[in-house]
């Protein structure tokens, strides 16, 4: 889960920011952007590994879907 941090030393402003990353949003980001499963920036059989292969796999599949329509 995400947590955001409201004010710390190096950001003295009081700017929200996440300190955790999400696999599955990366990996739906990286389908919107052309990006290959084979980027899959998480070591192999990671729990996060295989959220942003899920991630990707569901955009890059509706992608195609609505390509293949299309045609």
């Amino acid at each position: 889960m995400r947590k955001p941090i409201a004010f710390d030393a190096a950001n003295q402003r009081g700017e929200i920011r996440m300190t955790d990353r999400d696999p599955f949003a990366e990996g739906e980001r990286a389908a919107r952007e052309n990006i290959s499963a084979e980027a899959n920036p998480y070591s192999d059989g990671s729990d996060e590994h295989a959220l942003w292969a899920a991630g990707q796999e569901r955009v890059a599949g509706a992608i195609e879907a609505r390509e293949s329509e299309g045609s």
